[in-house]
């Protein structure tokens, strides 16, 4: 029998909500106090880029044909979009976002909390099909009481944790627990397969610590329980190798291939050029990941600017890289200066480049000392 015949090529997808990678719809009460929890919720969870999905009750809406973006000078942003709504154009509106609230009068999220108000018995008998996945319940006071098209549908519903609407720390709290939920794993990525020009032969075969290179930063990472391949130019079929499909864009490439790969993990990326990157330095990494920044990146003391192949990328990174090659630009450094990143400074010398033969002859002097 013949194989289907596909159009596209099957590429893994990144996992998504409706309409943002994680999100919460909020229903079952008037607008105005879900906006009110959403803002109070959000004071709290500060440190995360949050969103708010919600509808306009304005009428008459003349139709929107220029896009405004309306900058206040502290950072923050205002938007005014003449996009559709669809969960195509709102995944891209809500890429980098940590968790998005969404107004579930108005649209239906993946995952909901329930308040239970007397007044809007109604309206929830009508939305009954959209409770998929209920998190949590809040009740408008202590005598909010479960209706009995909630009792009928869900039989355990009364099992479900609840809150009033004044426990604000703890819905912040619970809230959080979705956040940290959906923090990607990370995966070890090793650059190899470079020209090595300077060097004159391939750099991730230079021995300095009894074996080639690429292998000792492999078994570093892997030290430190990540599952790790190595980045290669050509096609491989080996399970440990990620070979480029971004050709000829050198390391950029080969973050971008791992990304296509697997684009709902976080990639600690390391080239073989950096040969006093130790244990220590990867756990430093790792225990300062800040996963609601696009990447966590070191920098020399007295460096400028940070080091783009000793850094873990989160999987909001692989929008923001293509984006850049969508421009024309093919550094990673150039987006991790211009993005929202964690920096960890440290002693320059932790991520000294080996690049000449005069160089390796001094670091594996200093190696061995």
């Amino acid at each position: 029998m013949d194989k289907k015949h596909t159009k596209h090529t099957n590429l893994v997808k990144k996992y998504n909500d409706n309409f943002a990678p994680n999100e919460v719809a909020i229903l079952g009460t008037k607008c105005g106090v879900i906006a009110d929890l959403v803002h109070k919720v959000s004071k709290r969870l500060s440190n995360y880029n949050l969103g708010y999905f919600d509808a306009s009750h304005a009428k008459d809406v003349e139709q929107n044909t220029l896009a405004e973006y309306t900058f206040h000078h502290e950072g923050n942003l205002q938007i005014n979009t003449s996009s559709p709504v669809n969960k195509y154009e709102q995944r891209l509106q809500f890429y980098n976002h940590d968790f998005v609230f969404i107004n579930g009068s108005h649209y239906q999220g993946a995952k909901q909390i329930l308040i239970l108000d007397d007044e809007k018995e109604a309206s929830v008998k009508k939305r009954l099909d959209q409770l998929t996945n209920i998190q949590f319940i809040i009740k408008l006071n202590e005598d909010s009481r479960y209706f009995d098209c909630l009792l009928e549908r869900f039989p355990n519903i009364k099992n479900i944790i609840s809150y009033t609407i004044n426990e604000v720390d703890k819905i912040s709290n619970h809230i959080h627990n979705l956040i940290k939920e959906n923090i990607a794993p990370v995966k070890g990525l090793v650059l190899i397969g470079g020209k090595s020009t300077r060097m004159g032969r391939d750099k991730s075969e230079l021995v300095y610590y009894k074996k080639p290179q690429k292998e000792h930063v492999k078994e570093l990472l892997e030290s430190c329980s990540l599952k790790t391949f190595y980045s290669v130019q050509a096609s491989s079929e080996k399970e440990d190798e990620i070979h480029d499909t971004f050709l000829n864009l050198g390391p950029f490439g080969g973050i971008c291939s791992a990304f296509q790969k697997d684009p709902n993990s976080a990639w600690f990326v390391i080239a073989t050029d950096v040969p006093f990157v130790n244990n220590e330095l990867i756990q430093l990494l790792l225990q300062k990941r800040n996963p609601s920044k696009i990447a966590t990146t070191v920098k020399g003391k007295n460096k400028e600017f940070p080091e783009p192949l000793v850094t873990i990328y989160e999987p909001k990174a692989y929008g923001k890289l293509l984006a850049y090659l969508s421009q024309g630009y093919s550094c990673p450094r150039k987006m991790l200066i211009n993005s929202d990143v964690e920096i960890i400074e440290v002693d320059d010398n932790l991520i000294r480049n080996i690049n000449t033969p005069e160089d390796y002859k001094e670091a594996t002097k200093k190696v061995n000392s």
